[in-house]
């Protein structure tokens, strides 16, 4: 008998988390398949996403918004957080059958990484999910624009302290968050300033860096907080 091939320590370690079974187990199939991916768990709600999340150092945590015990929301609060035993943070890919609510608005606070429908194509799934276990963010097109609009429409308390962490910042590099926080790519942000993509990504990393932000999706959340981006433009 054939033994079984050996885990590749580079995959990208996935949890899916989500009450129903049949969703699961889809999602399990379709990216259980993909090389390079490979699925380490399955949870049925919070406290198991939480819990399996750090036992089994995740990568990546397909998370849904509404679950039993402990919602998609708070699961991500809790494993976005480093603990001082567990230093380990996966990223969190935000799963939902509406376009937005108030719940995925505040995943996105909490932590997460990214936000995908669930009738996503399954191609946009597991692209989705390479591109949060490099560290970027991922926003469904269709509702990136809704999304904007709805930090825009209720900022987060504490906006003037919040503000003081821009201070560092050059002026080119507020330039770049602003536009970052418009929603524009990298390529789109070039094309604006007339710079080259490269140099996007430099300055990106920098701002990143200095403001603590692990990906677009934060820079986002914080330039409406600060006052930067203005809601009505």
């Amino acid at each position: 008998m054939t033994p079984n091939p050996a885990p590749d320590p580079r995959a990208i370690r996935v949890l899916i988390a989500d009450d129903q079974g049949m969703v699961r187990a889809g999602f399990a199939a379709i990216l259980g398949a993909q090389p390079g991916i490979e699925v380490v768990g399955l949870a049925s709600d919070g406290v198991e996403a939480v819990a399996m999340g750090r036992s089994l150092r995740a990568d990546v945590v397909l998370m849904d918004v509404r679950m039993p015990n402990m919602n998609g929301i708070e699961a991500t609060r809790e494993l976005t957080q480093p603990s001082r035993g567990e230093p380990h943070v996966p990223h969190i890919l935000v799963l939902t059958t509406f376009d937005i609510d108030e719940y995925v608005h505040e995943a996105i606070r909490a932590g997460a990484s990214g936000f995908l429908l669930k009738d996503a194509l399954p191609e946009d799934l597991i692209q989705a999910v390479r591109i949060v276990a490099q560290g970027d963010a991922l926003i469904a097109p269709r509702v990136m624009r809704r999304l904007l609009d709805r930090f825009a429409g209720s900022p987060a308390p504490g906006v003037p302290a919040r503000a003081v962490e821009l201070n560092g910042l050059t002026e080119r590099e507020r330039e770049v968050l602003v536009l970052i926080g418009r929603g524009l790519s990298n390529r789109e942000i070039a094309a604006e300033l007339f710079v080259a993509e490269q140099t996007v990504k430099t300055h990106v990393s920098k701002i990143f860096q200095k403001l603590g932000l692990r990906d677009r999706v934060q820079a986002v959340v914080l330039a409406y907080d600060t006052g930067l981006v203005d809601p009505e433009r």
